[in-house]
């Protein structure tokens, strides 16, 4: 309540990038994730989930975008999430698209960004893992990192980007994520299909040929079920470990501001559920999903894990609900378990 009322209107009232920055930099290099641990942080042992041959100690991680640059991979779990992906992250280091790239749409509860995978580089990323695993600092709970590719790199030829992030990083996350679904990279939607996903998912097979690393894709909201079938047919063919569900949407029916970019929050709920929803039921529940899109609350989760999510992921509702979203959502889903309706 103290978020929403007093410190949420103040960072609204700010850039919600430098916000974000600020925010980010408070948490990661101050002791303020130490304060928060306290109400943040618990053990929630009836939530475990064990996916991937690893084990989630809740189903509420965070998603990629957040920490686009591995700046907080020891703040993540004092803020009670059972898992962070980290990035989106790409071969040599890029900007981004110019600003302002991030907007507000406080009445839906919603965010559009254009940010276009801004990040360090691979390389940057890999020696701060390292630095972590041999610091002895690892943290408990599961990292996964989500792979992109440079703006300036063909789409023929993006197989090579992702190669390229894979095998610098194979040993310094627990999973991988091929991002083919943001919006904001010219014509990265389109490696969601055909030969072209293919020409990426095959030499990543190459590189694990027998599956050691669980890799992933992570899909766009706005798929038709026969563009679905595509993807889960790739996913089965090259023995992917399970499917991200969703990016941003491109959808902006109805919206009282039309920036372009990807929309996240309270405007991507429903069609991200109905997604999860579909691919549970073309897979036949076989392949493990991690839902996305959202999600603000235990109500939200429990929609997702209902359609058929088994580990789920915040962005936007951190932004709306404040660092105790992730120990508020545990605690709702908590007692659903215990007072089944």
């Amino acid at each position: 309540m103290f978020y929403r009322r007093v410190v949420r209107p103040l960072l609204f009232s700010l850039p919600p990038e430098w916000v974000h920055h600020a925010s980010f930099g408070m948490l990661t290099h101050t002791p303020l994730a130490s304060l928060i641990e306290p109400f943040a942080r618990q053990n929630f042992p009836t939530l475990e989930k064990k996916l991937f041959g690893l084990t989630f100690p809740n189903p509420i991680g965070l998603a990629a975008g957040f920490d686009k640059n591995a700046e907080g991979v020891m703040v993540w779990p004092k803020l009670g999430f059972g898992f962070m992906e980290l990035g989106t992250i790409t071969p040599r280091p890029q900007p981004g698209n110019p600003r302002p790239r991030v907007f507000r749409l406080p009445a839906e509860q919603g965010l559009i960004n254009r940010l276009g995978f801004p990040n360090v580089g691979m390389e940057e990323v890999a020696q701060r893992l390292e630095r972590i695993k041999v610091s002895g600092r690892w943290p408990g709970t599961p990292v996964g990192l989500n792979l992109g590719k440079n703006k300036d790199t063909p789409l023929t030829e993006a197989g090579r980007d992702y190669v390229a992030c894979f095998r610098r990083t194979r040993d310094l996350a627990d999973y991988f994520v091929v991002n083919v679904s943001s919006p904001n990279t010219p014509g990265l939607r389109e490696l969601q299909q055909g030969q072209l996903l293919d020409s990426i998912l095959g030499p990543l097979r190459e590189e694990d040929p027998e599956a050691k690393r669980p890799l992933l894709i992570k899909i766009a909201p706005d798929l038709t079920e026969e563009q679905l079938e595509t993807v889960v047919t790739a996913v089965e063919k090259f023995r992917l470990a399970g499917i991200v569900a969703t990016n941003t949407t491109i959808n902006k029916e109805g919206l009282t501001l039309q920036e372009e970019g990807g929309v996240s929050g309270r405007p991507l709920t429903a069609r991200s559920t109905e997604i999860i929803r579909t691919l549970h039921r073309l897979t036949n529940g076989r392949v493990p999903i991690i839902g996305v899109g959202g999600i603000f609350n235990a109500t939200d989760a429990q929609e997702k894990l209902e359609a058929g999510a088994s580990l789920l992921q915040l962005y936007t509702g951190f932004v709306y609900e404040g660092p105790l979203i992730a120990r508020k959502t545990c605690d709702g889903l908590l007692f659903r378990f215990q007072h089944p309706s």
